[in-house]
């Protein structure tokens, strides 16, 4: 079973690309993490997360329940063991969307996983986006984006790094990313999939991670 990793600062797209993903590519499983904060919007429960109070969320961590689990912006977040046992149990490969710190704990216990970065086009865009969202206040898209110049000061931890700027090339960069990283394809079609996987190795993002990264004043990689 292969073992997927996609993590992004909020309002970069991921959950719009992992939806495309989910319909274009077969055999895969999403993992629906368990949240404490209250649901946005339309979610529902068991579909977006699974809501529930912090008692109930401690209780899941004392009784080991957890693959991983972290606390952003005040709430926690967490996905279980029994998605990763159901997936193995039906053949099927599995898709984690979680954050930063709950990525770096799976890749410390499934080092083969396979790590994805969605980072925005740049600084301004992403503030467009989550002002765009109509869900924060001023001041809280301010400390959204403080925490993701931090969360993008990651990417080098990642494998592959998709820079969300154009949504149809993003959803098909993260499509071959997966269909390369299950293995087992062979022909021109699997050939196509990885060379374009390749591209978005994190040490071959070249300039447009350059500027992203310059925009919220990160350090650019070492082009050597």
């Amino acid at each position: 079973m292969a073992l997927f990793i996609v993590s992004a600062p909020s309002g970069s797209g991921k959950s719009t690309l992992v939806y495309e993903l989910m319909h274009q590519v077969s055999g895969l499983s999403f993992s629906v993490s368990y949240t404490t904060r209250a649901p946005r919007g339309s979610e529902v429960n068991g579909r977006e997360y699974f809501f529930i109070d912090r008692r109930q969320f401690e209780a899941m961590i004392a009784g080991g329940e957890f693959l991983e689990h972290a606390e952003v912006f005040g709430n926690c977040y967490g996905t279980t063991w029994a998605f990763l046992e159901q997936a193995g149990r039906e053949g099927r490969d599995l898709v984690l969307d979680i954050d930063v710190q709950g990525a770096r704990q799976v890749k410390q216990r499934f080092p083969d996983a396979v790590s994805i970065f969605i980072a925005p086009p740049d600084r301004a865009t992403l503030s467009r986006r989550l002002t765009g969202r109509g869900l924060d206040a001023p001041d809280a898209i301010e400390q959204r984006l403080q925490v993701a110049s931090r969360e993008i000061a990651a990417y080098n931890g990642y494998d592959y790094v998709v820079i969300n700027d154009r949504l149809e090339e993003s959803v098909a960069q993260l499509c071959a990313i997966v269909r390369c990283g299950r293995g087992g394809g062979s022909g021109s079609a699997a050939g196509r999939d990885c060379a374009l996987a390749e591209t978005c190795r994190q040490n071959r993002a070249g300039e447009r991670l350059r500027v992203v990264l310059t925009s919220f004043g990160l350090p650019a990689p070492d082009p050597h």
